[in-house]
């Protein structure tokens, strides 16, 4: 089923909570070695039929060796891959129902936005009087109709992004790989072009897995985020899931914005933890994730918007911990304010500007508490 239809019917998109449901792509304990160098490591994925798949990750963590091989520019050293339940490993690169949009979208300088689309259906087995259709249909579907007879020097980055697009996909691909597409356009631009390749991806049904290092972009676009560390997956799950709940301090400090304090368990009892982390302060109190147990190193994660600051101690707060403003930044559509506590560690609370023109309710060196609820944050022991 696809997103839109499953949002038709109310229900959720996630195949991959379908015990009977079969992956499109199944990557099985695949390892990629260069020499000596690891670049994938003993991974195992599955990746379904209408996804909007994202491998995110910082440089040198393997989301583009892992895409490569799909592509069948790369062969895994060991592992299988399948694709609709077939090993494509010793299927060549052009003989494979995939297609692949570069970064730097590779169109032909000296033909048109029409016959670059057409280029690939030239060479493809489809009846040559079917392809202006084809060509016209695909720049329709990246409404760049009234753009056919122009050169790619003639139109924007952002239109040459939707013609390569529009080119990777004019043959109907099984799966769509893409290469860091948005990574030339503007920040305004790449956000809008998020959009439309979501509409895009929802209207074709195709499956999209896309490599970025934009946390932001995979957050947006994607159905579930691979969020991978030196060949390896971290955590697999949907971008809510991989925000709210991270399972691991890498995972916690790689997403988004986030107040990470060290401490240990001192005590657990009814579900809550309490966490020792500095001389002389409270102990934080937080939900216990199962099997937490009592002296554990542990790490406290929050998220600065789930952090309250204000000018007196706040009644019955679970959490509420003296400090300073040490800095202010303003975000437009909220502010961050930078609390040093006394032991020296500093938390981040953001508030939104609600109203234009608002002074600051806090200013540089003014003595604030910062307060938080026992279920706002995480306790992670990984």
């Amino acid at each position: 089923m696809s997103r839109d239809a499953a949002k038709a019917r109310g229900e959720v998109f996630a195949p991959w909570l379908d015990e009977n449901a079969e992956p499109l792509i199944r990557f099985d304990r695949v390892t990629k070695k260069f020499g000596d160098f690891v670049a994938i490591d003993d991974l195992s994925i599955d990746i379904y039929e209408r996804e909007f798949f994202a491998l995110l990750g910082p440089s040198g963590c393997g989301k583009t060796t892992l895409m490569r091989m799909l592509a069948g520019f790369e062969t895994p050293t060991t592992g299988k891959i399948m694709l609709a339940g077939k090993n494509i490993g010793p299927i060549p690169a052009n003989k494979r129902p995939v297609n692949m949009m570069f970064q730097s979208y590779a169109l032909f300088p000296h033909l048109t936005v029409a016959d670059n689309i057409a280029f690939g259906l030239k060479r493809s087995d489809m009846p040559k009087d079917q392809i202006a259709a084809r060509v016209d249909e695909m720049l329709g579907l990246v409404q760049l109709k009234k753009f056919g007879g122009r050169k790619p020097h003639q139109i924007s980055g952002g239109q040459r992004q939707r013609v390569a697009l529009a080119r990777a996909l004019a043959k109907s691909p099984k799966l769509l790989l893409l290469d860091e597409p948005l990574a030339a356009l503007d920040r305004k631009l790449r956000e809008e072009t998020q959009f439309e390749l979501m509409d895009i991806q929802e209207k074709l049904g195709t499956t999209f897995v896309i490599v970025t290092h934009d946390q932001e972009e995979a957050m947006t676009v994607a159905s579930r985020v691979a969020v991978m560390d030196h060949g390896q997956l971290i955590q697999v799950a949907t971008p809510e899931a991989i925000y709210e709940t991270p399972n691991s301090r890498y995972v916690a400090d790689f997403i988004g914005d986030i107040n990470l304090i060290e401490g240990a368990v001192k005590s657990v009892a009814r579900d809550i933890a309490e966490i020792s982390w500095a001389e002389s302060m409270e102990p934080l109190r937080a939900t216990a994730p199962e099997g937490l147990t009592k002296g554990a190193n542990c790490c406290f994660a929050i998220r600065p918007e789930k952090v309250s600051i204000s000018a007196e101690r706040p009644e019955k707060a679970a959490n509420a911990l003296p400090g300073k403003v040490i800095d202010i930044g303003y975000l437009g559509n909220m502010s961050t304010y930078h609390v040093e506590l006394a032991n020296g560690q500093m938390v981040k609370a953001q508030v939104p500007n609600q109203n234009r023109l608002s002074r600051h309710a806090f200013t540089w060196e003014d003595a604030v508490w910062v307060s938080f609820t026992a279920t706002a944050g995480l306790v992670l022991t990984a």
